[in-house]
């Protein structure tokens, strides 16, 4: 992998921000609600990286949009009290952001949870763009929100990747054509992402600053 990457992007949800504990506590608390005994933590954890229509609608169609509602009450509610910080994240994102590396998030969140989520693990200010739900009609694993944040980052996908916890992140990636980086510290297990065929899988995100060609460690 040749090191000469200059546009980083970014998955939200598992990547920059642990939100893990607060994603499984809101399907917990919506699934109680709508099917009370149905569905356990670890039922849950195949969730995380669609969206939440993808989901909703898959188990009970009809009440889809209802439950979203329900589930982003509560996601909302308790966001700033769930929400913990990876290792190494900050002080890498700050690291690419200083070097003059081009960076962008490329979420399935909507727009206004995902800046949450970044003021809270003090990332905003790092990031220009970020791709969210409402500004695509395909989210990822379709190739648009990153091709999206290249146009915008005026930037080409071979000197681009794409880091992400979940499948969705890594086919996204590839549908794309830029480089593929599964992170190990993935909830749904490093196995499973890396059955995908990540380009790297990484165990840390200061792995990042090697693929730079110049950026210091």
């Amino acid at each position: 992998m040749k090191n000469n990457k200059d546009t980083f992007l970014f998955d939200l949800d598992g990547t920059l921000v642990d939100t893990y504990e607060l994603i499984l506590q809101s399907f917990m608390h919506t699934f109680d609600h709508y099917a009370p005994g149905t569905f356990t933590r670890e039922d849950c954890i195949p969730f995380i990286g669609p969206t939440l229509k993808e989901t909703f609608e898959s188990i009970f169609p009809e009440k889809a949009e209802e439950m979203i509602t329900y589930y982003r009450k509560f996601n909302h509610e308790y966001h700033d009290e769930l929400v913990r910080e990876f290792e190494g994240v900050y002080e890498t994102i700050q690291t690419l952001h200083e070097a003059g590396m081009k960076l962008a998030v490329v979420t399935t969140k909507i727009k206004k949870t995902a800046l949450r989520g970044l003021e809270i693990a003090r990332l905003a200010p790092f990031f220009e763009h970020v791709i969210a739900l409402e500004d695509v009609k395909n989210p990822k694993p379709d190739p648009e929100p990153i091709l999206k944040a290249l146009k915008l980052l005026d930037s080409t996908p071979e000197k681009a990747v794409m880091v992400g916890d979940s499948h969705h992140d890594i086919l996204g990636a590839k549908n794309a054509g830029v480089t593929a980086v599964g992170v190990s510290w993935t909830i749904k297990g490093k196995d499973y992402l890396q059955s995908f065929k990540p380009d790297i899988m990484i165990d840390n995100m200061r792995e990042l600053l090697e693929l730079t060609g110049g950026t210091p460690s």
